[in-house]
């Protein structure tokens, strides 16, 4: 049977730092509409990232089969070859030779949370790379893209009958709410964490249960409350796991979609599934960068028995 799964969405350098205060402690709610402020960030490092990437060196851990359908630009050469030695098919990296790949500059404050800047760079060009060319799969994902490039595969894998996870993420304020509809009703699946749910109602009108209604599963993410999958009518609770140190939640929401595309294209069902994607997260996050954390698959395995009892 086939189990590749196509993986579209940014690959990107992500640039972090890390700011030992709080944001909140400097960011003045009533001084907003002008903000001049500069966080001294001891510690930066350069790490390999972008939706794309992340979800399928996660997916590769598991022993999955990953095709990422994605843009780069003239400096791609290391993480091409990155990619190459992870066993990571590039066969479908569109290369764009008058840009720059994506990057990422991430400041991270001591509660983890974020500010990111993001230049876009080759991934712009996320609608010149043709879905299709990426042969036949079970699944497939749109993760934050090219917004012309998102819209463009959604087309085309609807086309095709190709069922996929619609995940907006950043890019969700790109799109029109008819858009966002016009994704969500293409969708089998929908991906969203807690604070991008609210948005993605507040945007389409819709409720939760509406946008629940029009799926095979609305799945959101609650960060250490765990994660909530609705299904046929019900929701199921999936618990979160607890990481061994919290210590980066850079590509954290990738880890767990990484789960979702292991467990959807192996039928684990939806108990398994998600709780195989909460503990990927859990194990990310204990790391930092987004594709530091090494493991076989067969160590994710006794790690999965440990938190819950039985084998995936």
């Amino acid at each position: 049977m086939n189990q590749t799964s196509l993986i579209c969405g940014s690959l990107a350098i992500d640039v972090i730092m890390q700011y030992e205060g709080r944001f909140g402690d400097t960011l003045l709610a009533d001084q907003l509409h002008k903000v001049n402020v500069s966080f001294l960030v001891p510690t930066m490092r350069t790490e390999f990232g972008g939706c794309s990437g992340n979800i399928a060196y996660n997916l590769k851990l598991l022993g999955g089969d990953p095709r990422i359908v994605g843009v780069m630009g003239q400096d791609c050469a290391s993480y091409l070859e990155r990619l190459q030695k992870l066993g990571i098919s590039t066969a479908n990296i569109l290369i764009k030779k008058d840009a720059y790949n994506a990057q990422c500059f991430v400041t991270a404050d001591s509660d983890n949370n974020q500010i990111n800047a993001f230049h876009p760079g080759a991934m712009s060009f996320a609608h010149e790379n043709n879905i299709e060319d990426a042969g036949p799969a079970r699944l497939a994902i749109i993760s934050p893209d090219g917004h012309l490039g998102m819209l463009k595969h959604a087309q085309d894998l609807a086309r095709l009958g190709t069922p996929f996870i619609f995940d907006p993420g950043q890019q969700m304020p790109m799109f029109t709410a008819e858009q966002l509809i016009d994704f969500i009703d293409k969708a089998t699946y929908v991906t969203c964490n807690d604070y991008e749910i609210e948005l993605l109602v507040d945007r389409t009108g819709l409720t939760l249960a509406d946008i629940a209604h029009r799926l095979e599963a609305l799945i959101v993410t609650r960060g250490e409350k765990g994660s909530e999958i609705y299904t046929k009518g019900t929701s199921i609770d999936i618990p979160a796991v607890k990481a061994d140190a919290v210590l980066d939640p850079t590509g954290c929401g990738d880890a767990y979609r990484a789960g979702l595309l292991y467990g959807l294209t192996h039928d684990l069902g939806w108990e398994t599934t998600g709780r195989l994607a909460s503990l990927l997260g859990a194990i990310k996050i204990a790391h930092k960068g987004a594709q530091n954390h090494v493991l076989t698959k067969e160590e994710i395995g006794h790690r999965f028995e440990a938190a819950f009892g039985y084998r995936y």
